[in-house]
């Protein structure tokens, strides 16, 4: 402890109030464990002011305006007027809903609040620096701690985030208005999701990637939807190329590229965007005076109940490792603060659905058809296209598809893969099935509503089994 602090006690302090560190708080206090919640800036974290929440609210207002003005084949004549500003107010006042409801629900649990940067001191004391003149700091000791302290944009060198030319996703999230040029540097889901929702913005965007394609680590067919559709909004992709530099111009900037041959292209822009992933954030909190060690990319490795290496310290979120998703941090909090509550929990969990915001959306969980293969299984597959959707077609957006993985012996699902119109609400079903240990017959003897996205799912199962209808079986 240093000299002049104020020492307090609790029996959990968790550090980070992002989705794995504002639910392990609550579920901690509702299993009457004395919490501390600290963060050194809004609560909800980056998922609910920076990242998850004001992405879709960005990607619902773009999707409104662009439909509205391309809904002819309908019947449909608008010519939007977006404004921006007003857009970004839109969005703020959904994200100070959400943070608020936060803020209101760990007090109404009985969670104690504090802002403030924290790190360890050893492995029972943390110090909390607060900040603004004057504030000073504190240190409290705790039984348990739980790390959430999530993750940070990573950044290329020569596009350093504080010059204002070079956009982080925060401040594309931030802005309150639209670049006439926008050079995307990524074109994983972050870069995917953005281009997209500046593209109906009418912003002209290039995308720069270093690798041969958009959304690596997804299947080509999957992949290619979503690549198409880009194209059809007006986004230009260039691969295999790595921004190496930039510079300022008489009007916006010129973004230089390099191939693996040295050869050099260059763009010009009024911003670029850097969106080649996200690097977890453990470094400030100092956790080698706590014992807890820490990898070579700073992530913390845990068990199957989410603790490190010191036996009272726990990490949950992004800095625990892939995937870096909000409700995979929520669900490792949850264990993290039933396991210190004296719970028998463990992350028992079968598969983690994923979801990306493109358009179409793309959801996955479970096994792909090679990974089945890789893992000894002899895949059972059932696909049904949303272009033979009476729902979809409604809707004005058919493209994509749902894929059933299921193994030939015994039926049950292994895993699923869905690019089309609302592939994240879609994954649900598969996501239970996968971890029920349901089969094909399971979901295609279920009766679907009528007319419904669902009923692309019932098909995919009963394509399994050449049972399809509204689809030729394979």
């Amino acid at each position: 402890m240093v000299v002049g602090d104020i020492a307090t006690g609790t029996e959990v302090l968790v550090v980070g109030a992002g989705p794995g560190g504002y639910v392990a708080a609550i579920r901690a206090a509702q299993n009457g464990l004395d919490t501390t919640l600290v963060d050194r800036e809004a609560y909800g974290g980056a998922c609910l002011n920076h990242g998850c929440i004001p992405s879709k609210a960005f990607i619902s207002a773009t999707s409104v305006a662009h439909d509205a003005g391309n809904a002819e084949e309908m019947g449909i004549h608008a010519d939007p007027v977006v404004d921006v500003a007003g857009m970004q107010n839109w969005k703020e006042g959904v994200v100070n809903q959400l943070t608020g409801g936060v803020e209101k629900l760990c007090k109404a649990n009985g969670v104690n609040l504090m802002q403030g940067e924290a790190t360890f001191a050893d492995d029972s004391t943390a110090r909390i620096a607060h900040g603004g003149e004057g504030q000073g700091s504190e240190s409290i000791e705790f039984e348990h701690a739980i790390i959430a302290t999530g993750s940070r944009p990573i950044q290329v060198p020569g596009f350093e985030f504080e010059h204002e030319q070079v956009w982080s996703s925060r401040d594309a999230l931030a802005t309150d208005t639209a670049p006439e040029k926008l050079v995307v540097v990524g074109a994983g889901y972050i870069g995917m999701e953005l281009s997209t929702v500046f593209a109906k913005l009418g912003v002209d965007v290039t995308v720069v990637e270093m690798l041969d394609g958009v959304l690596p680590g997804y299947e080509d067919d999957i992949s290619r939807v979503v690549k198409n559709r880009a194209e059809e909004l007006g986004i230009e992709f260039n691969f295999g190329e790595a921004a190496s530099e930039w510079r300022e111009a008489e009007e916006g900037i010129v973004v230089t590229t390099e191939d693996e041959d040295g050869e050099e292209s260059t763009y010009d822009a009024d911003k670029a965007l850097v969106a080649v992933g996200r690097h977890p954030v453990s470094e400030s909190l100092n956790p080698e005076a706590a014992g807890v060690e820490v990898d070579e990319n700073g992530f913390i490795e845990t068990d199957d109940q989410a603790r490190t290496n010191v036996d009272n310290i726990f990490a949950v979120g992004d800095v625990a490792g892939e995937p870096m998703l909000a409700h995979k941090a929520s669900k490792e909090g949850i264990v993290a603060a039933e396991v210190i509550a004296g719970e028998p929990a463990a992350l028992d969990h079968q598969a983690v659905p994923a979801a990306v915001f493109t358009d179409p959306e793309i959801a996955t969980v479970g096994m792909t058809e090679a990974e089945a293969e890789d893992a000894g299984f002899t895949p059972k597959i059932g696909e049904f296209p949303m272009r033979a959707s009476g729902r979809a077609l409604t809707t004005g957006e058919s493209e994509g598809f749902v894929r059933i993985v299921g193994e030939e012996e015994g039926g049950f699902i292994l895993g699923a893969q869905i690019v089309g119109p609302e592939a994240s609400e879609l994954i649900a079903e598969l996501s239970l099935a996968v971890e029920m240990g349901a089969t094909l017959e399971d979901v295609a003897s279920t009766i679907h509503t009528h007319p419904t996205l669902a009923e692309a799912v019932m098909e995919a199962a009963e394509n399994a089994d050449d049972q399809a209808i509204h689809t030729l079986n394979r």
